[in-house]
């Protein structure tokens, strides 16, 4: 029985030759395995470099896209100190300090929109190049400037130069990067908007003991620096994919796309989404039907695009960030704040907290979300904007006012740097298709300009009409009507390309909550379609 036991056929030998041989032929099949695991191992690692590599690559195009930004948030910054001294040295008035203040942000409009064209017929990235030049002619006039007249004429160059940089960026961003990191890169140029106010401060307080006629130059001379490195910046971005294709430079774009994709097997698929993207916004009628025609006499599709990305950039302004940041000084001296040294100590903490803050956004945005971060900055917004208020008419000038005021002012800069600031251009950037993505987003920078512009040049003069905390309530007020457009208007974007987005758009079921179409149903809408 033990013999039986050894094998089936009670042959000793047999069982063990059977056994023997089984065990030999596991092993055989194991080890003819390993060269497939090394395989496999390998191809694990060299997707892992190339992974690493491309985020770099993409990390460094969004970073250099970014730096016209910068020219922005400077100006804005280094204009709320620099005035002070302007109005000591020229002698201005104080509407032609309103007019010098907020002129930038309405000529800005006029760059915006020929920024919109001249991106489709000479590319983003030599747009972004004009852009710096522009900038520099004109803060290279302001710091000789010897009369309030001269200075004008720089602040015109500048805004020219500062409105193409802000309606391009985005777009070129949106255009070259991965979905799953689209939103956290497309919030770069608001990170250096940050950057760039932040650092106006800081040129602020650092020059300020310089004589009155002297700081000021060298305040606005400054500027000219960030626009220094978008020309190394030139030699390594690439042009964008998707404007690419638009000229027939297919061959051109799969390259761009081979170095902006993690993985090289989507590259083809990608490719052929732009291509029938681009065919089907210019559906067959190029020619006929120009961009201007399509925007002025818009589908109900385009129609509800125009109106979520117009109607978010002007919120953005209208809620009266750029009061806040321009005016910060005239805000905290109206609080009791008298030491010209204290009050430019003081906006530096607004730059510190704006700065800090959009991290946050960049963190976040990719992963919870667009709309949820927009719930949070508008009511977070109300609520400070109220309580800016309720300080600067009630609390009076002591050192309580004091405190209140200066947190409502960072709470307020704080909770617009998580969500509307940097959420609104990365919505402008990626909700339009592909042909009109260039003008539309300028149309909607031009909004967005035009109500910057509105708010800095009334700003000073309805405040003495009906007193800084009147003023604030009136921006209360707007920023809870945001909050409701929000809800009604603005359709979730994460985690869906470009072209999915215009889908999603093209359904009936866009608005509020009712608006947020899966990505499994806008991809079924791809495969019917």
């Amino acid at each position: 029985m033990g013999l039986v036991g050894v094998g089936e056929t009670g042959n000793g030998e047999m069982g063990l030759s059977s056994v023997a041989l089984g065990t030999k032929n596991k092993y055989k099949r194991m080890d003819s395995q390993l060269p497939d695991e090394d395989e496999d191992a390998s191809q694990h690692q060299l997707q892992e470099k190339r992974s690493k590599k491309t985020r770099k690559y993409v990390l460094a195009c969004a970073i250099f896209a970014s730096l016209n930004s910068v020219l922005l948030g400077y100006d804005v910054g280094v204009m709320s100190g620099a005035i002070i001294f302007i109005q000591e040295d020229l002698k201005i008035t104080e509407v032609q300090e309103e007019v010098l203040v907020g002129i930038l942000s309405i000529v800005s409009l006029f760059g915006s929109l020929a920024g919109g064209k001249t991106s489709d017929m000479i590319g983003r990235k030599w747009t972004m190049a004009l852009a710096a030049v522009v900038f520099q002619a004109g803060a290279g006039v302001m710091v000789f400037a010897p009369s309030f007249e001269i200075l004008m004429i720089g602040r015109l160059l500048a805004g020219i130069g500062i409105g193409f940089g802000v309606m391009i960026a985005p777009v070129y961003i949106a255009e070259i990067s991965p979905t799953i990191a689209r939103g956290s890169l497309t919030s770069f140029p608001e990170i250096f908007i940050n950057l760039g106010i932040l650092l106006g401060y800081v040129s602020n307080y650092a020059f300020s003991g310089l004589p009155a006629h002297i700081n000021w130059r060298i305040m606005l001379g400054v500027g000219i620096l960030p626009s220094v490195f978008i020309g190394f910046a030139l030699f390594i971005i690439p042009e964008s994919p998707r404007w690419l294709v638009i000229q027939n430079r297919v061959d051109e774009a799969r390259s761009v796309l081979l170095k902006t994709n993690e993985n090289e097997s989507e590259v083809e698929d990608r490719l052929n989404e732009i291509l029938v993207a681009a065919d089907t916004s210019s559906g067959g009628k190029y020619e006929e039907k120009s961009v201007t025609r399509e925007l002025l006499s818009p589908s109900p599709a385009l129609r509800r695009m125009l109106i979520t990305g117009f109607g978010i950039q002007c919120f953005q302004q209208i809620t009266g960030i750029d009061a806040t940041v321009y005016y910060s000084p005239e805000i905290f001296r109206e609080a009791g704040i008298e030491d010209k040294t204290n009050l430019l100590a003081a906006t530096v903490a607004v730059g510190v907290t704006k700065t800090v803050f959009i991290m946050v956004a960049i963190l976040l945005i990719d992963k919870i979300g667009r709309k949820p971060l927009l719930y949070v900055s508008t009511i977070g917004m109300t609520a400070c904007l109220f309580s800016l208020a309720f300080t600067l008419t009630f609390l009076g000038k002591g050192q309580i006012g004091i405190a209140m005021a200066i947190l409502s002012v960072c709470g307020n800069v704080a909770f617009f740097s998580v969500g509307i600031g940097p959420v609104c251009w990365v919505l402008t950037s990626e909700i339009f298709p592909l042909r009109l993505r260039a003008q539309a987003g300028a149309l909607g920078a031009v909004g967005n300009r035009v109500c910057s512009g509105l708010v800095a040049m009334s700003f000073l003069s309805v405040s003495n009409a009906i007193s800084f905390g009147g003023t604030f309530l009136i921006f209360s007020v707007v920023s809870a009507v945001s909050v409701a457009f929000v809800y009604i208007f603005v359709p979730e974007t994460k985690g869906k390309s470009l072209e999915q987005i215009e889908l999603l758009f093209q359904t009936e079921q866009w608005q509020g909550e009712g608006g947020q179409v899966e990505l499994g149903d806008v991809e079924h809408l791809v495969q019917k379609g």
